[in-house]
């Protein structure tokens, strides 16, 4: 029988009657039910048959009053329910202590006595982690089914608009205007208005029309004949002629030369294609999609471009919103992209997203959008290492901000700091020398080398 799953229940594990008093009512005035235990049998005997959220657990606990034996039940619940948040509260509050808590899988530590306050944010913050990581399986589970082969994954409002007027004009064969900044899929989403129409089957070209010239850009589309221009040493089928009975995408229409516009407004109204120097014109059947980073409308209205054309490609407008009114597919975005990186290097597990990283993913204006978001990823993949989270400081759009005075806030942060300062002591005991200082704290030397550079020690 699958676990009962309350996301406002807290298994309180506390031999201190007094502690335990005091943890519950903190709890229970804050709004959360609570379930007790004051021995290791009768916590495994609740959490049998439910999952909850969050378990406060304490170390040392009856019947034999050992940290190892916490430390073992702390790997139980992880084992038993992977998506469980542990906040450990331990009269051994020692580093010792702490970091074998974290490396069993705690997700925080506290030491007693504990603050009401500092237990509630804790609490707090567990919950969050929680709710996060269970609104990405779901995310995962829904967007199995949306637009895979195309990587168009969102859900979102904004987004999901976008994606479902693509996929309603996609049967048809209307031309379709895609609008929105830089970086922002506009080409993915022409692959998915592609991939869902009649004309999966055939070809799907792609051309940017502001990386050519306009003679290259003319014999790129609609192709040339041999000898109509100086190096052009034979016959050449243009895009056009190419991509015939199948999608013609531009990219960056905007800035096709005027020249240029007119040739393709009589493609599109009549299907002739005239290839540079050929005498007579070719039919061919495509289906237009063209994207834009710019005001289109804006630049009819200054003479920049042409109003007949604007019309003609603008018969169904699908406007891509920029990734900052997109906090909600932030999450699951970051984590498909840290699946891509886990793929691409052969390592087969993507690293996760720690609390703190994933507030600041949620605080940045991302101006490159997806493609900024891809980048970061990828950076932070690299700079973290061997670390199996990336954690705020392993973002370039932060980093730089973390300031010394600041201090560590998360437990994945408190973490690296006593991190950084174990590896600072055991260099200055050794005088920097490498081997003796891995050999001190159990390390490769190549653990060590990756580990100093993660810390640019």
């Amino acid at each position: 029988m699958a676990p009962h799953n309350d996301n406002k229940g807290i298994l309180l594990v506390e031999d201190d009657p007094a502690f335990r008093k005091l943890y519950r009512q903190v709890l229970v005035d804050a709004g959360w039910e609570v379930a007790e235990a004051d021995d290791r049998p009768k916590a495994r005997a609740i959490a049998k048959d439910r999952l909850f959220p969050v378990v406060l657990l304490d170390l040392m606990l009856p019947p034999d009053g050992t940290v190892e034996k916490g430390l073992m039940q702390l790997s139980e619940i992880i084992a038993a329910r992977p998506s469980t948040k542990v906040v450990v509260v331990s009269g051994a509050g020692d580093v010792t202590h702490m970091l074998k808590a974290v490396k069993s899988g705690a997700h925080d530590f506290l030491t007693k006595p504990v603050d009401p306050d500092v237990l509630l944010v804790v609490v707090e913050r567990a919950l969050a982690r929680f709710g996060l990581e269970q609104q990405i399986d779901n995310l995962r589970t829904s967007l199995s089914q949306q637009a895979p082969e195309s990587g168009m994954i969102g859900r979102s409002p904004s987004f999901l608009k976008a994606l479902q007027l693509a996929e309603a004009v996609a049967a048809t064969d209307l031309p379709v205007l895609i609008s929105g900044e830089s970086g922002t899929g506009k080409e993915l989403m022409a692959r998915t208005v592609h991939q869902r129409s009649q004309r999966s089957f055939q070809r799907f070209v792609a051309v940017n029309c502001g990386a050519l010239t306009e003679s290259l850009l003319e014999s790129t589309l609609f192709g040339h004949k041999k000898g109509s221009f100086t190096g052009a040493t034979s016959d050449r089928r243009g895009l056009f002629a190419e991509a015939d009975k199948g999608t013609v995408f531009l990219d960056e229409i905007g800035d096709m030369p005027s020249s240029l516009q007119v040739k393709l407004l009589r493609t599109l109204e009549s299907g002739e294609i005239l290839p540079v120097g050929a005498d007579r014109p070719s039919i061919v059947d495509v289906r237009i999609v063209c994207a834009t980073n710019r005001e289109l409308l804006s630049m009819v209205h200054e003479g920049q471009f042409r109003e007949d054309l604007f019309w003609r490609i603008r018969g169904a407008e699908v406007a891509l919103p920029p990734l900052r009114e997109r906090p909600s597919d932030l999450p699951v975005l970051a984590q498909v992209f840290l699946g891509q990186c886990a793929s691409l290097s052969g390592n087969g597990k993507a690293k996760q997203i720690s609390e703190a990283a994933a507030e600041a993913l949620l605080s940045h204006d991302w101006p490159g959008n997806l493609r900024e978001l891809r980048f970061e990823m990828q950076r932070a993949t690299v700079v973290a290492g061997d670390c199996p989270e990336i954690s705020a400081g392993h973002l370039s759009f932060v980093a730089e901000n973390v300031g010394p005075s600041k201090g560590p806030t998360t437990l994945q942060e408190r973490v690296e700091a006593l991190e950084r300062r174990e590896l600072e002591a055991a260099l200055a005991k050794f005088h920097g020398n490498r081997t003796k200082t891995a050999e001190a704290l159990g390390l490769s030397r190549q653990g060590l080398l990756n580990k100093l550079g993660r810390y640019g020690l």
